[in-house]
């Protein structure tokens, strides 16, 4: 069988970046370092291999949405390094990242990428809080240096048809132990713990107690035998309260000591100092008569305070805060699909995941994650009152319904089993408002129990979700309609003149799904004389967007009236200010003569054209910015005449091609004018999509951009 390759290519790739990883740890003398590699869809960063902390403290971040507020998120999508020095650094800007790393620590995620900026993942490290600035100097080219590397390691294997794809479960890197000591030295090590007033005892990065001294077997009340090998909050009833394993895992991830007291029956207190390095934890125990006050109920990681609540259970709870604050800025129903199909498997380790929604009066898949075409034809378009399927049951009962094995799918559905092709199932109604909005599906590869716990914070989520759900398809419902009247209001078609090249492109924003009030014309006013017009309505809404026609219209009635550009703009702006909107429109308005090679312009607060002279030359016109439209009746607006000669390319453009959040507003302009000299001196519509992709434009648009090119041509 030949099965080589991926063993050949893969299998060093992985060694080569855990080569990597070990080496830029040790060199910036992090504690803890992760390897997160995009996935397959390309919408979410996946861990692959982690040093310095144990698989399932990591397992809150193990799958990252690129399009959500995480440090690591944002160096992929920014290509720089991201720096937090504090705990309240860390709160400040990533609230949802700090639910679980609530510690004293210093964090640094930067791009996996190469020099021409092609990112394949991101790199975190993270220090104790007593690291003092942000990398730098040899630091900072060691972390970029390694993120290039391990860039190209990857590179060349997907060059090969071998990608390199993080597994359902992070890899552990474990760190070279230092040579062990002679039997005497062990001895005398031994002696040296027995001899002391306190107990020691040390854990592995897993947390499992490695070493227990003499003394410690007595304060803690059990023997070497019992202890070794396992969890103290686990052996140990009187230690399951989760502030003291939350104290374990805050040495562990800041890197810095810490104490906890805790009781032993019936009433002996023990003082608890935890000592961390790269190998472990050392732990100091003593009696103490100190008594703490009340044991938080609520601490920062999200944790419940029910004895012995399952380490699983802390990454379902974050999972819950994750998606309860991503949920809260989506908007469509796409976005609610995207993010409940990479937050809510993983939460609770399902292997597939589908979304039904209420529609018509049947349910229909929407979403779904690990399962095959063909199975969703036994459940789509399921009845709501049907009782033949579980998911029609579910939403019809608004109950729940788990079955842990294909015996029991197979016992309540005979012949469902098949089609399905999982081992265990959960389908989980969708209520809102008392209304049945859909269904989840979530799917096992293996039999799977459901424990009363996990049952109920399922019910949490799907809550979350059906909310978010409802209201993103009113959100959809209103946004088709006002995306409708915009398209109605916009030229279908622009006229032709004999002696002018026209070119226009409208791009919706790409973040968000609001409507804007962008516009743009093309107005025949004579055999020889033309008027182009482009404008911005404040605001995203239904408003902007009816808003938006009347301006083109008046604008549209004045022009062909024979009205000069700074009466159209005048009188244009009397109107906005008798509707008393409340919304304001920036305009530029330009009389085209083409007979004489004269432009005319007037602005009314709108970014200034460009104009690409014969040759390639290209400048930003310099019009006097009058008030935007609707502000002030009595404003005026003066006119500005700039010579057209032939094959001159005068464009007009909306905000939207050239704002962004960071970005100088010159600067972009400027950059634009770059591009448009640049473009050559072909067709206008291929310049009209180079301009609309030009390197200075937001890859993530916030605001609809509307774009008009002219160029004067010879006339036969």
């Amino acid at each position: 069988m030949d099965g080589g390759p991926a063993m050949v290519v893969t299998a060093p790739v992985r060694e080569q970046l855990d080569e990597t990883l070990a080496e830029v740890v040790r060199a910036t003398d992090a504690h803890i370092g992760a390897v997160f590699l995009m996935l397959p869809e390309g919408r979410v960063l996946g861990l692959e291999v982690l040093t310095g902390a144990p698989r399932e403290l990591a397992t809150p971040w193990a799958r990252v949405a690129l399009n959500r507020s995480a440090p690591v998120a944002d160096a992929v999508r920014t290509g720089r390094l991201v720096w937090l020095g504090t705990r309240e650094e860390l709160a400040e800007r990533y609230p949802q990242t700090a639910l679980v790393l609530p510690y004293d620590l210093a964090l640094a995620a930067a791009p996996v990428q190469d020099v021409a900026h092609s990112v394949r993942g991101a790199l975190m490290l993270i220090w104790p809080g007593s690291h003092p600035e942000p990398p730098a100097g040899i630091e900072h080219a060691t972390i970029g240096h390694a993120c290039e590397q391990m860039c190209d390691y990857l590179s060349r294997a997907e060059s090969v048809g071998e990608p390199v794809r993080p597994g359902p479960l992070p890899r552990v890197l474990k760190r070279p132990r230092a040579a062990r000591t002679a039997p005497d030295e062990a001895q005398a090590a031994a002696d040296f713990a027995r001899r002391l007033p306190e107990g020691a005892c040390a854990l592995d990065q897993s947390g499992r107690i490695t070493y227990v001294s003499t003394r410690a077997e007595l304060l803690l009340g059990e023997p070497a035998r019992v202890l070794l090998g396992a969890l103290p909050w686990q052996v140990l009833p009187w230690l399951r309260d989760p502030v003291h394993e939350d104290r374990y895992r805050g040495a562990v991830l800041s890197g810095q000591p810490t104490s906890f007291i805790a009781r032993r029956p019936p009433d002996d207190w023990m003082l608890f100092q935890l000592y961390p390095d790269r190998t472990g934890v050392s732990v100091r125990i003593s009696p103490t008569e100190h008594r703490p006050g009340p044991a938080p109920r609520a601490p920062r990681n999200g944790r419940n305070d029910e004895a012995g609540a399952a380490p699983d259970r802390v990454t379902a709870i974050y999972h819950l805060m994750q998606l309860a604050g991503a949920l809260a800025e989506a908007v469509g129903v796409r976005d609610v699909v995207e993010l409940v199909a990479d937050l809510f498997p993983p939460a609770f380790g399902a292997d597939a995941f589908v979304l039904f929604v209420a529609e018509g009066g049947r349910l229909r898949v929407i979403g779904r994650r690990g399962f095959e075409e063909g199975a969703m034809a036994t459940l789509d378009g399921t009845p709501l009152g049907s009782r033949q399927t579980p998911a029609g049951r579910a939403l019809l009962t608004g109950v729940p319904r788990f079955y842990s094995s294909p015996e029991e799918l197979l016992r309540a559905y005979p012949g469902l089993t098949g089609s399905l092709l999982k081992s265990a199932w959960a389908f989980l109604p969708l209520i809102a408002s008392g209304r049945p909005v859909g269904c989840c599906l979530l799917g096992y590869d293996h039999p799977r129990p459901f424990p009363g716990d996990e049952r109920s914070a399922m019910a949490s989520l799907t809550a979350l979700i059906a909310q978010a759900l409802d209201r993103a398809r009113i959100y959809d419902a209103k946004h088709q309609l006002a995306r409708g009247l915009q398209a109605g209001l916009l030229p279908h078609t622009l006229p032709s003149l004999p002696g002018l090249e026209v070119a226009a492109r409208y791009l919706p924003a790409t973040s968000g799904m609001d409507i804007g009030g962008d516009f743009y014309d093309l107005i025949r006013l004579d055999g020889t004389c033309a008027a182009a017009v482009i404008g911005d309505v404040q605001g995203h809404n239904v408003n902007a967007a009816a808003l938006m026609g009347q301006v083109r219209t008046a604008v549209h009635a004045h022009a062909t009236a024979g009205a000069s550009p700074d009466e159209v703009l005048s009188r244009t702006n009397r109107l906005l200010d008798e509707l008393d909107t409340g919304l304001f429109t920036s305009c530029l308005y330009v009389h085209l003569d083409l007979a004489a090679g004269i432009a005319r312009l007037a602005s009314a607060g709108h970014p200034p054209p460009l104009l690409r002279r014969p040759g390639g030359r290209a400048e930003v016109l310099t019009t006097p910015p009058g008030l935007l439209l609707g502000i002030d009746p009595h404003a005026e607006y003066p006119t500005t005449e700039v010579p057209l000669p032939p094959e001159a390319v005068l464009a007009l453009y909306t905000d939207g091609l050239v704002e962004s959040p960071g970005t100088d507003l010159d600067t972009a302009i400027a950059g634009l004018a770059c591009a448009l000299a640049a473009a050559g001196e072909g067709p206008l519509d291929g310049l009209a999509e180079t301009l609309v992709h030009f390197d200075g434009a937001s890859a993530h648009r916030v605001d609809d951009t509307a774009l008009l090119l002219l160029r004067r041509v010879p006339t036969a």
